[in-house]
């Protein structure tokens, strides 16, 4: 009875145990199905990607940016061949390894990368760096087994000829933000890709960009290609043709350069009087936009960004100055308009113009004695504009100012345009909430006070006294060509308005400003010119009040930061007007000593590359 009783609980235990083996079969199993049901039916797609990424990969091919040419087709904007290395993550077994030895010979920054990597998909290339030089190519090419995952690429890099010329103008490429990744409507773009960012380069992205190309490539397991299996050719971009002469342009650049090592910065922009067409334009101090082409360093934009000078403002648009004496040409128009004076009126400066209480000097300290209109403008006085502007009033002078373009965008189609400033009476009220002050309105008629211009806006209100009064929107781009050279669109002429003004009027004070640069007491002779007759106004901008003559007499004591503004705008020739000047010289101090030379230069080597009308006399 006992045998038997132990034998019917063994084999009770052992039949427990081949259930519970059972089950756990069965459970395993299951487990084992269901993995492969979730792997073959719901991860069938992307491990099938996987798959085909181990032995097939899409690849970029990118495309040529459309060459940038000035008027007579010289180029300014290129493309040549660069080596940019590339990580595809899923390749690199051993990252940190690759990078350890990568840094050896190149120099990395390694957080900046490895953020990249954690934002883009594995088998997605990775730029690590551009445009490395052939020792570095070499490097990587010598030690191609023991970095898996990581390659040379030859393509094309934005070419800059003649670096920092136009800078400001032609623009530069950056990598494509996030955000403006985010943006685009054109799924073409890729995180990794170039784009225009400033400059007619952002202007005309679209334009230039060209379209991709793919080819379809099998890989080993490290990645490296063994064959192209199909390949779609990349499109290059459409070409732009400027209006800009690089002979002119270069001219502007040194000169201007020459003031820029003095800290005296600031901007010209040289104009067709009778057609818009922008011939010159720069800002100084400037850049190299060759530094962005294939990626700038944090140091190299630290040390642009934090320049004390703004190396990236566009002075020709973005600077906005006080326009000084330059502005005696809109209160004398609006005074003849309004006949508050007539060309011969008499006024007399005793070297100050008294309001109440208040005495506004003129710059010369013991006065100009009797002025007439001619003579004031000729000598920039300025008790004779202090009793105009007194007689118009703040609003009739900001009338005439507005018929010029003054205060409004010029629309020359680079981005962010300053308006510039023309002060009224409503003006200050919704703004300043105080009502206008009389002393306001002297200050105003003479350039001072609340007034300010852009260089580009002060060139059209040059061109429109020299063409007999028509306001011109300016123009950079002459015509879009396609990559065979095909004229996809051309741009012409366009007039936005008249000054509005007696012809007889604007003689008057063309006739003065041709005797500003001319007769023995103008204050723009240095920019004078043996066979060429130059007509301007001199201007000098205050950036800080100054107490007394006294203290303006010692303006070489005065900190460079501090002195005032050196404003010359002219036309030439006079006869028969072909080119107009703006030139604006930072802290640079009399309009006519330091300006002025620069526009005779330039007209100088305007003039002798293209001959004026044979019916323009020397003087």
């Amino acid at each position: 009875m006992i045998l038997f009783g132990y034998g019917t609980d063994t084999s009770d235990a052992i039949k427990k145990k081949i259930r519970i083996f059972a089950i756990l079969v069965v459970v395993s199993f299951l487990c084992l199905w269901m993995r492969i049901w979730y792997l073959q039916i719901l991860k069938w797609q992307y491990l099938t990607g996987l798959s085909e990424n181990n032995r097939v990969r899409m690849v970029t091919l990118p495309a040529s940016r459309g060459m940038i040419k000035d008027r007579n087709g010289e180029t300014l904007v290129s493309i040549r061949p660069a080596f940019n290395l590339y990580l595809t993550p899923e390749d690199a077994r051993n990252l940190d390894s690759s990078l350890d030895k990568l840094a050896q010979r190149i120099s990395l920054d390694r957080e900046k990368l490895k953020k990249k990597i954690s934002q883009t998909k594995s088998f997605k290339e990775v730029l690590i760096k551009g445009d490395i030089p052939r020792e570095e190519v070499a490097f990587v090419e010598e030690n191609n087994m023991s970095l898996p995952g990581i390659r040379i690429r030859a393509e094309p890099l934005r070419n800059y000829v003649f670096n920092n010329l136009a800078s400001h103008t032609l623009g530069y490429l950056g990598e494509i933000s996030k955000a403006r990744l985010e943006s685009r409507k054109d799924p073409t773009y890729r995180q990794g890709d170039f784009v225009g960012k400033n400059g007619l380069e952002n202007i005309y992205e679209s334009l230039l960009r060209g379209k991709k190309g793919y080819k379809e490539v099998e890989v080993d397991v490290s990645g490296r290609e063994l064959k192209t299996l199909r390949k779609l050719s990349p499109e290059s971009g459409n070409n732009l043709i400027l209006t800009l002469d690089v002979k002119i342009q270069e001219e502007l650049e040194k000169l201007m350069t020459e003031t820029a090592e003095q800290n005296m910065n600031g901007s010209v922009v040289v104009m067709k009087v009778q057609t818009g067409e922008i011939i010159a334009i720069t800002s100084k101090p400037s850049f190299d936009p060759n530094k962005f082409a294939a990626g700038i360093s944090s140091q190299n934009w630290k040390a642009l960004v934090t320049d004390e000078w703004h190396p990236l403002q566009n002075r020709s648009i973005h600077g906005q100055y006080p326009p000084g004496s330059t502005y005696k040409i809109v209160t004398a128009l609006a005074g003849l308009e309004e006949g508050v004076i007539k060309p011969d009126t008499s006024i007399f400066c005793p070297g100050h113009f008294k309001l109440g209480r208040g005495r506004y000097r003129c710059w010369k300290k013991s006065g100009h004695g009797f002025m007439n209109l001619h003579d004031a403008l000729v000598q920039s006085c300025d008790v004779y504009f202090y009793t105009i502007g007194h007689r118009l009033g703040i609003d009739t002078i900001a009338k005439y100012a507005k018929r010029f373009g003054l205060g409004r965008s010029t629309r020359l189609g680079l981005s962010q345009e300053k308006k510039g400033l023309v002060p009224t009476t409503q003006w200050k009220l919704l703004n300043k909430k105080e009502p206008w002050q009389l002393g306001e309105t002297i200050s105003a008629s003479i350039g001072q006070g609340f007034n300010l211009v852009t260089p580009i806006q002060q060139v059209i209100l040059m061109a429109a006294v020299a063409n007999g009064g028509i306001l011109l929107k300016p123009y950079l781009v002459k015509r879009i060509e396609g990559p065979e050279g095909q004229i996809q669109k051309e741009f012409f002429p366009e007039i936005v308005g008249q000054i509005g003004v007696d012809p007889d009027h604007l003689e008057q004070v063309r006739k003065a400003l041709r005797d500003v640069v001319n007769s023995a007491r103008g204050t723009g002779k240095k920019s004078r010119l043996k066979n060429i007759i130059v007509s301007g106004k001199t201007g000098t901008a205050q950036v800080v009040r100054m107490k007394s003559n006294e203290e303006l007499e010692k303006g070489e004591a005065i900190p460079v930061k501090y002195r005032d503004h050196a404003w010359f705008v002219a036309f030439a020739p006079y006869e028969k007007p072909v080119l107009a000047v703006a030139i604006i010289v930072e802290h640079g101090g009399h309009g006519g000593a330091v300006a002025g030379p620069i526009a005779g230069k330039i007209f100088k080597k305007y003039f002798k590359l293209y001959p004026p009308p044979s019916s323009a006399q020397p003087l």
